[in-house]
């Protein structure tokens, strides 16, 4: 095994992104939200686009424009999407990075679930 990345790069977070989408897409209950969503031969672009916000949040680059928000609310998801899609993401990050950046990258990802679950599942009374 190829040693683990001490600090978040583009180019650690793309390798990381790619094999953490791999799994997110061939996963049973993830899988059919991205084929329906996203095309296969849209995949690299959407990549592309994910590659832009993970790095923006991580390394405060520029490049991501968009609106997570807006993009997930027409997905149909439930908090059972999250709860699988974090477990995934975060054993990929502790395959992919040292412990000190996983963690990083796990606790960012966290949040950001929160807020997206936040605005997808709250509904005041």
């Amino acid at each position: 095994m190829n040693a683990r990345p001490e600090a978040i790069s583009n180019e650690s977070l793309a390798s990381f992104l790619t094999a953490f989408y791999g799994k997110a897409r061939a996963d049973d209950l993830l899988g059919p939200v991205f084929s329906e969503a996203i095309p296969d031969e849209r995949w690299p672009h959407h990549l592309e686009r994910i590659h832009a916000f993970w790095s923006s949040a991580m390394l405060g680059t520029r490049g991501y424009q968009g609106n997570p928000f807006g993009s997930h609310l027409k997905l149909g998801l439930h908090p059972d999407h999250f709860t699988r899609w974090l477990a995934i993401f975060s054993a990929t990050a502790r395959d992919h990075f040292a412990p000190e950046p996983a963690l990083m990258l796990i606790a960012k990802a966290n949040r950001i679930a929160e807020s997206l679950q936040a605005g997808l599942f709250f509904r005041p009374r």
